[in-house]
Formats: structure tokens, C-alpha cells, sequence
């Protein structure tokens, strides 16, 4: 089970995503109770289960907030920003003979990724990925994927936006390692963990940057 929580603190007041605190409940009347009355129990039933996990009586950090995204519409999300960035770093990628490259087979195509326009062409789709995923996390925490599939990205603590630190831990923990070494067990490893992680489903970029991935209200 998850128990990253992150540090408490109050949402920003300019963010209309935040959960702000509940009116604090209205309390028994001033003076002792009449005879027969329900505050006259010194032991009151504890509050009901309630939510994702939160624990019997316990604190839940998403009471409030809209229902956790669904792992197909996640897939979806993330798909349709991948293309948005692929195309265009695809043929950003014809100058720097990435596909003529590519076909290099033996002991040459190791020299071939460690070479002046290959290492260039990397770190630019490095760069791309992860900006893209930072700076639109930040401004509304929705990337045109999650936008179009009605998702956005939530601080687990309060519900906000996540600002730009956490925006940035977030997509380098996504993308970096599946841009450097690892393209398809990394996807796949966050994909499983999403699945099967209670009761968040939080990914490890989730994790790391204590984030959820929730629905947006219609």
C-alpha cells in the first residue's frame, strides 16, 4: 500500500483545482447536556471508512477530490503525447541521419549512438519530452493528452496544480530513463505499477514527485 504523503501545507489561492479546508462542524450546544441527550456519550462512534484508502477513522488525503483516472485513459493520454512530440522530433531527426544510422549493424552501431549528431539528436528529444510534460503540468496540470481525455494531475496532499519542482522530478523520473536505456521495460514497469498499486495508483514518477493522476469534473 502507498504512504507518501507530502508535506501539509495550504493549496495557492489562485488555483481553482485545490481542495480548501472543510467549515469547521458546528459543536454541541454550551453547557452540560439535558438528561438523555446524544452528547452525553463519552464514547461517540468513530467516522465511517471513507474513500481511497484513508484507513478506518482514518485521514484521506483525496476526500474532495474528483475520482482517480482510469488506467485505459492514462494509456490514451500518454500515447497522444508521445505522437505530439515524435513527429516533430522525427523530422527534426532527417538533418542529423538518425534513420541512415539506424541501420548500421556489428560493432558500428554502438559508435554510431556515441556520435556528434546521434548524442545531439538525443538530448534534444530529451529535452522536448521532459519540457513538454514540465511546463504543462505546471501551468494546468494537464498535458493535450490528459486534456483530451479529461485527466489532469493533482499534488496528493491538497489537490493543486503541481508547481514547477514538482512538475520537473515528475517528468524526468517518466521519461528519462526510457529515453536513455530502457524504451520499453520502463514504460511497462510504470504501467504494471499503476495497475496494481493500492490505493493511489501512483506511478513511479507519481512517487517521486507525490502526485495523483485524477478525472476532471464535467
Amino acid at each position: 500500500m502507498s504512504t507518501d504523503q507530502p508535506p501539509p501545507g495550504p493549496p495557492p489561492d489562485d488555483d481553482p483545482f485545490a481542495k480548501r479546508p472543510p467549515e469547521p462542524p458546528q459543536g454541541p450546544p454550551p453547557g452540560p447536556p439535558p438528561p438523555g441527550s446524544p452528547y452525553d456519550n463519552p464514547y461517540p462512534p468513530p467516522p465511517p471508512y471513507g474513500g481511497y484508502g484513508g484507513g478506518y477513522g482514518g485521514s484521506d488525503p483525496l476526500s474532495g477530490m474528483p475520482p482517480l483516472a482510469e488506467t485505459g485513459r492514462r494509456v490514451l493520454a500518454r500515447l497522444i503525447d508521445w505522437v505530439i512530440i515524435a513527429v516533430p522530433l522525427a523530422i527534426i531527426g532527417i538533418p542529423f541521419d538518425i534513420y541512415d544510422r539506424a541501420t548500421v549493424d556489428g560493432d558500428d552501431f554502438q559508435a554510431t549512438w556515441t556520435g556528434g549528431g546521434q548524442l545531439v539528436f538525443q538530448l534534444l528529444t530529451i529535452v522536448a519530452y521532459v519540457t513538454y510534460d514540465t511546463v504543462l503540468t505546471a501551468q494546468r496540470g494537464q498535458t493535450v493528452g490528459k486534456r483530451l481525455m479529461k485527466l489532469r494531475v493533482a499534488m496528493l496532499n491538497d489537490g493543486s496544480t503541481p508547481p514547477m519542482s514538482q512538475s520537473l522530478l515528475r517528468a524526468i523520473v517518466l521519461w528519462l530513463p526510457a529515453l536513455i536505456c530502457c524504451a520499453c521495460l520502463w514504460p511497462l514497469l510504470i504501467l504494471i505499477l499503476i495497475m496494481v498499486d493500492k490505493p493511489y495508483k501512483q506511478g513511479l514518477h507519481d512517487k517521486a514527485a507525490k502526485t495523483v493522476v485524477v478525472t476532471v469534473p464535467q
